[in-house]
């Protein structure tokens, strides 16, 4: 299919398997992968948080990056460049058994992954809306819940494996991936910056400061069981089919639908009030059913059906407040939102060094979403869809 063509799907299906590569094969592989590790003796669990929270230090600075290429118009390029840069970091993840190595590493995956997920989606955005078709742009997200799923059967198929040999079979799936997406979304035009009139109004005002603090908690919030669900599993000597990242994976498959629908019907605010309490209510779950399978299961199926909603909502939220913002807001929502993911690895260290159990830290993401349910009261009643 070309780019050229009157069909939508092309471009749709580029940037979901661009989303697939970055999320899927680069960023959560991880989670699944953490206790294995950690297991094998290749990195401690103090190690493993420390990973997860470099990881998201890239992809700030990838948010940033992303932001600047956009405004330079080197966006093209940088697109292409990153997803490549994905591929070939996943492929060397296999090749290193040494901490350090792997921690650079994974900033560099980092940097890839939040430069990708703000362009490819803005550029196909655009070409979207050039051919009428922008209300099916959420389509490309389902692309996360795949790679999420995607990533669990992996590593579950290939239990075989051991120390850096796990890598292997994301990097072999992330090749002709980054192959077929970085041709597709290459040959796409370029988005490019608006005017600078359009581009003056500043991003936060009264209006739109809660929903931004609002996401930011809710940053803070899922990362928690998005990174340490498994790893929690195995300190609690569950061996459980499905497992909680599958659980997580199979949850996020509906959720865009599901999360576009009720915000349509309900309005974006509505929706997301009840997307944060549901978000809370798992990680809640989680503590308040300790050591059981119950909670597990719990905090895996209602985080994983709400986490992708929560970005998606906000997204179009913000952009009602801000018209004609386009990678920009994108790009400052993205940043907020992962300067306070880097932030939960960061607090699980902590706590695991002053002898708290890793399930314990997650009563911090049940504060930062409750704050962000708070907030939302917050957000004027006229920013909805």
């Amino acid at each position: 299919m070309s780019p050229s063509s009157n069909s939508s799907w092309g471009p749709i299906l580029a940037a979901a398997v661009s989303l697939v590569l970055v999320h899927g094969m680069g960023r959560f592989v991880y989670t699944p992968l953490l206790p294995l590790l950690v297991e094998d003796g290749l990195i401690t669990l103090g190690q493993a948080a420390s990973l997860a929270s470099w990881n998201y230090v890239g992809y700030l600075a990838g948010a940033m990056l992303a932001l600047w290429l956009f405004q330079r118009r080197m966006s093209h390029r940088g697109l292409l460049m990153s997803i490549i840069a994905s591929a070939g970091i996943t492929l060397l993840q296999t090749q290193t058994e040494h901490y350090e190595t792997l921690l650079w590493l994974r900033l560099l995956n980092g940097i890839s992954n939040g430069v990708v997920f703000v362009l490819a989606p803005a550029q196909v955005l655009e070409w979207l809306v050039r051919h009428n078709k922008g209300h099916l742009s959420g389509l490309m997200y389902l692309g996360v819940g795949v790679g999420l799923l995607s990533s669990s059967a992996l590593v579950d198929a290939t239990p075989m494996l051991s120390g850096a040999d796990r890598w292997w079979p994301a990097a072999l799936v992330a090749i002709p991936l980054a192959a077929w997406s970085g041709w597709y979304l290459y040959r796409l035009p370029a988005a490019h910056p608006a005017s600078e009139q359009q581009q003056r109004p500043a991003l936060l005002d009264r209006a739109s400061l809660p929903l931004f603090a609002a996401y930011a908690g809710a940053g803070l919030g899922y990362i928690l069981p998005m990174t340490f669900l498994p790893a929690v599993s195995q300190q609690w000597q569950l061996s459980i089919q499905p497992s909680a990242w599958l659980v997580v994976a199979l949850a996020s498959l509906p959720s865009t639908w599901l999360w576009n629908h009720l915000g349509a019907r309900l309005g974006d605010k509505p929706a997301l009030l009840a997307n944060y309490a549901l978000q809370a209510a798992g990680v809640a779950a989680l503590l308040w059913f300790d050591h059981s399978l119950t909670g597990l299961w719990l905090c895996a199926a209602l985080v994983g059906g709400t986490f992708l909603g929560s970005v998606l909502l906000t997204q179009r939220l913000a952009r009602q407040l801000h018209p004609h913002q386009g990678p920009r807001l994108s790009a400052a929502l993205i940043a907020l939102y992962g300067f306070t993911q880097l932030l939960g690895p960061w607090l699980a260290r902590l706590g695991l060094e002053h002898g708290m159990e890793l399930s314990s830290t997650f009563i911090v993401g049940l504060a930062a979403l409750v704050w962000a349910w708070l907030l939302m009261w917050w957000v004027p009643a006229d920013a909805r869809s």
